[in-house]
């Protein structure tokens, strides 16, 4: 078994993909700010989660760093109708978000009880 990777996104065409593979499989983003200790903190357990989960099969991991990408941030809000907020943990499921988290309430126990 081979671990997931972690996908960094920068085009709104890229989102829409990964929205459209939620059809098939759960996706996973996570909206990071690289200039935030508690996006960091939240950071490590999203790649702890990601790294146990099997890349075959499993689902799929993006990141999005939201200084390097505003405009793709504000399309996640627009197209999955939920606020912005960062950092923050979304589940895709069949196109819609089906769980999300932001700041402390993204840890490793909220990964794995939300999927």
């Amino acid at each position: 078994m081979t671990v997931a990777e972690i996908a960094k996104l920068s085009s709104v065409e890229e989102l829409d993909r990964h929205i459209a593979a939620s059809a098939e499989r759960d996706v996973w983003i996570f909206k990071h700010s690289l200039t935030c200790g508690i996006s960091s903190a939240a950071w490590r357990p999203f790649q702890q989660f990601a790294g146990d989960a099997p890349s075959d099969d499993g689902p799929r991991f993006a990141v999005i760093e939201i200084q390097n990408a505003r405009d793709l941030s504000r399309a996640v809000a627009e197209r999955l109708e939920v606020r912005h907020e960062s950092p923050q943990a979304l589940l895709i499921r069949d196109g819609r978000v089906v769980w999300h988290a932001s700041h402390w309430d993204i840890d490793r126990r909220a990964l794995e009880a939300a999927s």
